[in-house]
């Protein structure tokens, strides 16, 4: 599966939007420069944590503090921002979870309601009719988005709602991983899992509880696992590694790979099993 980042892009498009609001502080009134600059300073923040933070969790919804704040934005001064109320549109792109959605669709009617002393009757509902048109295509949008990459992890993944894939995808996903190492500049490490053949589906259950959201756990036979890692830097890598080590059974033997240095092709499955079954039969 192919999954690009743009960061450098996103990240400058972050940040001019923090500029533009920025530049809006200086003859807006107290309540509004106060949500103007908590917006400023989200975009800012948002902009510098993405280098290894741009895979939002699952669970946790961070679509709400945009919401808010474009809402917040809004009801401050809605005769000098009212026409930030097409960004819901955009908001709406953004998949997010049901009850996130009805929190944000119903910042969006009280935005609408905000700006209408500002509008004719007419003007007011064209608007309305218009942002909502743009907002169930850009819902519909993100749904499609959500089921699509929902239909695709269910098929590949072993086990429902674990990251535990087949070894295939380990390939697929080595050289994604060497080029976003590469690209952003974070440290990849491929660790090597040789554990009984009746300790495998409870080891791998543990490392995907070990593991973050955004890395996988792959089984590549009956008794080897292997999850890539990214880190910020290799002392970082060390200690998760370290970590993870001591949460697992003592008789688990691992091998620590650094990313760059393993070949993207369909034979390092069997180089990667071959040598950790060596490396299983010399031990006492």
């Amino acid at each position: 599966m192919q999954n690009k980042y743009k960061i450098r892009l996103l990240r400058a498009n972050l940040l001019a939007a923090a500029v533009v609001l920025a530049l809006w502080t200086p003859a807006a009134p107290p309540s509004a420069a106060l949500v103007l600059w908590l917006s400023v300073g989200w975009l800012f923040i948002t902009a510098l944590l993405l280098d290894f933070s741009h895979r939002y969790p699952r669970g946790r919804p961070w679509q709400l503090l945009p919401g808010a704040l474009l809402l917040g934005l809004i009801a401050a001064a809605p005769e000098r921002h009212g026409l930030l109320i097409w960004a819901w549109a955009a908001l709406f792109m953004l998949p997010q979870m049901s009850w996130v959605a009805a929190f944000n669709i119903s910042a969006a009617l009280l935005s609408s309601v905000l700006v209408a002393p500002q509008l004719s009757t007419p003007a007011w509902l064209l608007m309305v009719i218009s942002l909502a048109i743009l907002c169930v295509l850009a819902l519909a949008r993100a749904q499609q988005l959500i089921d699509m990459n929902g239909a695709i992890r269910q098929r590949l993944r072993l086990v429902p709602g674990l990251n535990l894939w087949a070894g295939e995808q380990l390939v697929r996903d080595i050289q994604r991983e060497q080029t976003r190492c590469a690209r952003e500049g974070i440290y990849g490490e491929l660790i090597v899992l040789h554990v009984k053949r009746h300790q495998l589906w409870p080891t791998a259950k543990k490392l995907c509880e070990l593991t973050h959201d955004f890395e996988n756990v792959y089984r590549l036979d009956g008794t080897t696992l292997a999850t890539l890692m990214l880190s910020r830097s290799a002392p970082e890598a060390h200690e998760r590694y370290q970590s993870l080590i001591n949460a697992l059974p003592d008789n688990t033997i691992a091998n620590p790979i650094e990313l760059m240095d393993v070949p993207p092709n369909p034979s390092t499955l069997q180089t990667l099993t071959q040598r950790q079954a060596s490396e299983w039969r010399g031990q006492p």
